[in-house]
């Protein structure tokens, strides 16, 4: 790595239990037992105060794990391939599927997530973890893998407003207990009010800029910034660019607040 052209520069903004967003200047290698011939960066931990693990990172043409991923009893997982020019064949539970940019499988509780590089290219991942929370009626099915593509799903316009959209990467059933959407701001587009909510999300900015309100601070953010959210941080956003600004974040749904 080069000596810095002027001054060191950080826009990471971290405030534990209540927020954080985490730029790519400052991030780090972590090294990951399991995963090889990757260089994978850990986002969010419950040591920032989040209820998930959550890593970023560039699958290489040799790039592979050597045991499951995410193989523990009542943790469910999602990889999501954000880009590159490669493929990764994913497997879970032995369900076998080659994903490419856009593509995403989610692994139930237990299962874990196992992938390889076919060697055609590097791509970037999103690798996702937390613990499954049962529910309570046990008449109620158990989530089972879902995979597929966000480049086949068509977006929704966004709470009414027709400059905001949305998409559900799994499906609205109470089977599960999380779900992750993209989530599209055209220039001008926000939130239609500030939110203040018990879901905690975990959001990695893909495409665009905007300003984010968190907490009582309106930031800047934009392409490549990872932004999480406590559970009951107001929170708020405008796309601000000349582009449309997308994000890809992770939502906890479908379950009552223990005491």
């Amino acid at each position: 790595m080069p000596y810095p052209d002027g001054f060191l520069k950080n826009r990471s903004v971290i405030e534990p239990n209540k927020y954080a967003v985490i730029s790519p200047e400052g991030r780090v290698i972590n090294v990951v037992p399991g995963i090889k011939n990757c260089a994978m960066t850990i986002l969010a931990s419950p040591k920032l105060g989040a209820g998930f693990v959550q890593m970023v990172g560039t699958v290489s043409n040799t790039g592979k794990t050597t045991i499951p991923y995410a193989k523990s009893e009542n943790v469910e997982a999602v990889l999501f391939v954000m880009d590159g020019k490669g493929s990764l064949t994913v497997t879970v539970d032995g369900k076998q599927e080659k994903l490419e940019e856009g593509g995403y499988i989610y692994s139930p509780p237990g299962k874990g997530i196992e992938f390889n590089s076919n060697g055609d290219g590097e791509v970037r991942i999103l690798l996702y973890k937390q613990k499954f929370i049962p529910h309570p009626d046990p008449a109620v099915k158990k989530p089972w893998i879902i995979t597929g593509s966000i480049k086949s799903i068509t977006e929704r316009i966004y709470d009414g407003m027709d400059n905001v959209f949305v998409r559900d990467l799994l499906p609205v059933d109470e089977a599960f207990d999380m779900n992750f959407h993209t989530l599209a701001f055209l220039p001008g587009g926000c939130h239609p009010f500030v939110e203040t909510h018990v879901q905690e999300h975990g959001a990695y900015i893909y495409e665009g800029q905007g300003l984010y309100l968190l907490d009582n601070t309106w930031i800047p953010v934009e392409a490549e910034d990872f932004i999480w959210f406590a559970p009951f941080c107001k929170q708020a956003c405008y796309g601000t660019g000349l582009t449309r600004m997308e994000y890809i974040y992770s939502k906890d749904c479908h379950r009552d607040e223990p005491l």
